[in-house]
């Protein structure tokens, strides 16, 4: 039973960390511009337990799928000189914004330990073609650079291999560093081939050089990640919208906790970790790139409004702004509950 259990309670406490560094960033600037803070929740629902400090209110939730900082003035009126409302656009926007940039920095730190302890580095550096390589009859040679994809940039090895993994027939126009200059590559071929589920991946047909990690490329291929990662999400949600992915390919709370539960348990058997650290650095720079989005009831719409705000020199009635974040709210669970339904119903098939 415990070897069960124990893959699913590291999976909640890594979410339940990931959630707690986002809302960390709004507390700790909402205390840092003197705003009062009403309540701290870990979770959403029922509360378990609760403790009054000072002004604000320190609570865990029954339902381990969120959490939340509440601040005077932020959905309603109020006359409190310490309200949200009350303060400066240029503080509210920092407050507002903090909670998905902790999600990035905590993303960066996470690539930063992984690369640290890794034998070698990739890079998007050519070093070699398998003997059934078809890509090298296309032009690309040994120690080209790649650079860019089907004209999407490439910062890292995780960039390479997403885009090509991305990619549908196998064929792509590939711009690579050479000698010093850059040469675009039209029509590049890959082999397609099918995996056991029945679908068709790309077969990578070359290696890539890998360097031995030192501070300096420790440090910058692990922003190289990072962004790679953010980029990841936009056309991930750029395919979602084109219809290249569906509902079913998509994964809420439950879903999430069963990927991390299942890398925690390969990872005990193997006593590496790196896979595991590796989807907890995708799941938070997920959720901070997710998080900026300029959609209702998520902090990008709340930044929205206040560059509106900027730009009019006034802010829109705080009670039209409500309305909008509570329909979008409302949205947002009930999408939440409709990917949440498609999770169980992958558990239990």
């Amino acid at each position: 039973m415990w070897s069960k259990a124990w893959p699913i309670i590291i999976a909640i406490l890594f979410f339940g960390l990931i959630i707690f560094i986002h809302e960390l960033g709004h507390f700790t600037f909402a205390k840092l511009f003197k705003v009062k803070v009403n309540e701290f929740a870990m979770g959403m629902g029922p509360t378990l337990f609760k403790k009054k400090k000072g002004e604000t209110t320190y609570a865990l939730r029954l339902l381990p799928i969120g959490g939340f900082v509440s601040m005077e003035g932020e959905d309603e009126e109020s006359e409190d000189e310490s309200s949200f409302s009350k303060k400066p656009c240029w503080q509210r926007i920092i407050i507002v914004a903090a909670g998905a940039v902790m999600n990035l920095l905590l993303g960066f730190i996470i690539c930063i330990c992984i690369n640290a302890n890794q034998e070698l580095i990739a890079t998007p550096v050519v070093a070699d073609f398998r003997s059934d390589a078809v890509s090298v009859s296309s032009g690309l040679e040994k120690n080209d650079k790649i650079i860019k994809i089907d004209n999407h940039s490439v910062s890292s090895y995780m960039d390479l291999s997403f885009l090509m993994m991305r990619d549908k027939d196998g064929v792509m126009d590939i711009t690579v560093k050479r000698d010093g200059e850059k040469v675009l590559l039209e029509d590049v071929a890959f082999q397609m081939r099918e995996l056991e589920d029945g679908t068709k991946a790309m077969y990578f047909d070359f290696i890539v050089y890998g360097v031995q990690p030192k501070f300096l490329n420790v440090i910058t291929s692990a922003a190289g990640e990072t962004f790679s990662i953010a980029k990841v999400v936009y056309l991930s949600l750029f395919d979602l919208v084109t219809g290249q992915y569906g509902l079913n390919d998509l994964s809420g709370p439950i879903g999430t906790v069963t990927y991390i539960a299942d890398a925690a348990t390969d990872a005990g058997k193997t006593q590496d970790f790196s896979t595991l650290f590796l989807i907890m650095a995708l799941i938070t720079v997920n959720i901070g790139v997710f998080n900026l989005l300029p959609l209702p009831a998520l902090d990008g719409g709340r930044l929205f409004f206040m560059l509106i705000e900027l730009i009019r020199r006034k802010p829109i009635k705080q009670k039209y702004e409500s309305w909008v974040h509570a329909a979008g709210l409302a949205l947002l669970i009930l999408l939440m509950l409709v990917i949440s339904a498609s999770d169980i119903f992958k558990l239990i098939k």
